[in-house]
Formats: structure tokens, sequence, C-alpha cells
């Protein structure tokens, strides 16, 4: 292929090309991934809460303890406000 518009359409049949291998096995690692979600709701698992420690192992360890502190404030504040009007 030659140059259209200064565009190389070898370069760019090779970036598509390779885009394509890259998504159909995006595809084939998302339907393995399904796989094993189905495995472990077989198995009794709970697949939000699965979902939910899979989000927080991502989680830099730091980070992760700032979180739940501030969780845990976020909380008490909230649990101070409801005593409040309850009485």
């Amino acid at each position: 292929m030659s140059d259209v518009s200064g565009i190389s359409g070898n370069k760019l049949r090779q970036y598509i090309e390779r885009i394509e291998h890259l998504e159909d096995q995006k595809a084939v690692i998302a339907a393995d991934v399904k796989e094993v979600f189905a495995e472990a709701k077989n198995e009794g698992f709970d697949l939000k809460i699965l979902r939910q420690v899979l989000r927080i192992r991502k989680i830099d360890k730091d980070e992760l303890l700032e979180q739940e502190e501030l969780i845990s404030i976020y909380m008490n504040a909230l649990e101070r406000t409801t005593s409040s009007h309850s009485a």
C-alpha cells in the first residue's frame, strides 16, 4: 500500500491488525473470567462480594488504609446524627 495523504497504508494495516488481535484475546479472556465467576457461584460464593474483594485487592495498601479510616469517620458521624435525630 502506498501513502495516502501522508498516511502509510502498510503501517496503518499493521496497527489495525495488532488491535484486532488484542481485541480477540480480550474477548477470550473475558469469557474465561466469566467462566471462573460461574464456577465460584456454583460453589456458593457471593459474586457481588467477590467482585468487591477483587477491587479492594487492586488498591494500594496505604490508600486502602486511608479509605477505611475515612469510612469509619463518616460512619461514626452518621451514627451521631442518626442518634441525635431519634432523641
